[in-house]
């Protein structure tokens, strides 16, 4: 096979990619196949060298991996064409690399420990990716089920890392199948046996999904909650343009036009309060007195916002790696918050803790602060923001209902998230603000990815976005009233809270655990037979 032809099937590859990704094609079936032409260039390729031919695995995959990024995440550069073009290219190539992994396992221990190597190496790589300072699960490839979500309501069981797994071992199966129907004949007991395991690999998730949403039934436990989208321009006049005070007297005039005296919630998007406002001394802010008197005017409401806020420290330099030296000489942390104003004297604060690389937190501060001015916006305020070790959970005034106040960016970790439940949460709301990225793919992957949690953890949520999609999200992952793009909106409808717990908010991201450690090892035993390898030709 010419290089132009491994080539052509690695563009393919990167094509299929992302025709199956959410609001790019939408043909979440093609992910079971999108592997497979890389596959076949990685075989070739393999051939090649036994032929005494050296061709560069690493360039064909980068070149598939590259299109897919690129394809589906390209709306980044709306925040920064500089951030944008980072992402794509670095990202593209650490999933070349693990690609590049197997393909050297597989070459040097054999070809079934290089393809176990494939499923251990991508999601043990995908574990690492939602952990370090590069964080990016954006395209981690069991969310390429997020609008197909009739195929993994077992997700309850796996998380979104289960989805990983199907898809890598179907492509694998599915090449094998192809591979041996070519080669040997569609009518022979070996073909059969590939036909037979991948439609079970194939189906059997999807009718156990089928049986789990058809005896699914929410618990009948009704709250009331209004969720408001108040289409402010976070280039022109949240941040510049129109002052807090009024950004709130403008979300408080929405609220009431749903408001009643049932309601037991509103939900207000990211940042809702624009300007830093100190922790310890909000109550004195004009923002909380306009909140307060719209709860003191009905009697169960909460108010769940968005803000920034900071907390000062005084002269001496406290623990936190993210303290600020303000130029009266006083540190302080600025915060990325969700907060609770209800009739009760305490306000709870929680501090967005899984933050956007390069605008809220500098990736390896010690190496790129230099670089900070070209830092890209995803959504909230430059520099490396405090974070919270615990995800707290807010108590409604008369203790009846415990909700998550998920910031954003968080909602697109699933363990992260199942940290929530575990501490009690029975609800989930999701503050963002999704105005960073123009009418584009970006903020409708991120409303299709909250309803992925929902499934793993049973949660109703209601999701109030700065502009377009504000919703509500049942337990299997169902959206009902979303608003338009750039529009002021306010919706309201009951939604049932739970305290169940499923096996994945118990366990979280075992399959992830488990593939990075025996993943780890196997890359060792590699190292280490490529070793005596080049010991024993030096003999």
């Amino acid at each position: 096979m010419k290089t132009k032809q491994l080539i052509g099937l690695s563009i393919v590859s990167g094509i299929l990619f992302s025709l199956a990704w959410p609001e790019i094609g939408n043909l979440s079936f093609l992910l079971f196949i999108a592997f497979v032409p890389l596959l076949a260039v990685e075989d070739e390729v393999s051939r090649q060298r036994q032929l005494g031919f050296h061709k560069n695995q690493l360039l064909f995959s980068y070149i598939a991996f590259l299109i897919f990024n690129v394809a589906t995440t390209w709306w980044v550069w709306f925040a920064s064409p500089v951030g944008s073009i980072a992402a794509m290219t670095i990202n593209a190539l650490f999933m070349a690399v693990i690609f590049q992994l197997f393909h050297l396992t597989k070459r040097i221990i054999g070809r079934k420990q290089g393809y176990i190597g494939l499923l251990l190496f991508w999601i043990g790589w995908e574990y690492i990716h939602i952990s370090w300072d590069l964080t990016w699960p954006w395209l981690t490839l069991g969310n390429g089920f997020a609008n197909s979500t009739w195929m993994v309501q077992w997700y309850e069981y796996t998380g979104v890392p289960g989805g990983s797994l199907w898809i890598l071992t179907s492509n694998i199966l599915i090449y094998h199948l192809l591979k041996a129907g070519f080669e040997i004949g569609w009518n022979q007991r070996y073909t059969f046996k590939w036909i037979f395991w991948t439609a079970v690999l194939l189906f059997a998730p999807v009718i156990s999904s089928f049986i789990i949403l058809k005896s699914y039934t929410e618990k009948e436990d009704p709250v009331s909650v209004v969720v408001v989208q108040p289409n402010i321009d976070p280039y022109n006049e949240k941040f510049s343009g129109l002052t807090s005070r009024d950004q709130v007297l403008k979300m408080m005039k929405l609220a009431k036009q749903k408001l009643s005296r049932k309601t037991q919630y509103v939900v207000m998007p990211e940042t809702a309060i624009p300007d830093p406002l100190r922790e310890d001394l909000f109550r004195n802010s004009g923002e909380f007195t306009i909140l307060k008197s719209f709860v003191d005017q009905y009697p169960n409401l909460n108010i769940v916002t968005g803000a920034s806020t900071v907390e000062v420290y005084g002269k001496d330099r406290p623990d936190s790696p993210t303290a600020r030296l303000s130029n009266n000489g006083f540190w302080y942390d600025y915060y990325n918050t969700g907060l609770q104003i209800n009739k009760k004297r305490e306000i709870p604060f929680y501090h967005k803790s899984k933050l956007v690389p390069g605008v809220e937190r500098m990736p390896f501060p010690s190496l790129f602060l230099p670089l900070q001015e070209l830092v890209f916006d995803l959504g909230g305020a430059s520099g490396s923001l405090g974070i919270q070790d615990e995800r707290d959970v807010f108590t409604s005034s008369n203790d009846s209902v415990k909700i998550a106040p998920v910031i954003c960016y968080e909602s697109v970790y699933g363990e992260y998230v199942g940290n929530y439940v575990l501490n009690g949460a029975e609800l989930i709301f999701i503050i963002t603000n999704d105005g960073w990225w123009d009418d584009t793919p970006g903020y409708r992957q991120h409303l299709a990815y909250a309803k992925l949690r929902a499934i793993e953890h049973r949660r109703s949520i209601a999701r109030s976005a700065n502009t377009g999609v504000s919703c509500f999200i049942n337990q299997v992952g169902e959206i009902s009233q979303p608003t338009g793009w750039w529009e002021p909106a306010v919706i309201e409808q009951d939604i049932n809270k739970n305290d169940q717990l499923t096996f994945y908010t118990q366990y979280g991201d075992y399959i992830s655990r488990t593939s990075l450690f025996f993943g780890g090892f196997l890359l060792l035993v590699a190292i280490g037979k490529a070793r005596i390898n080049k010991d024993q030709k030096k003999k």
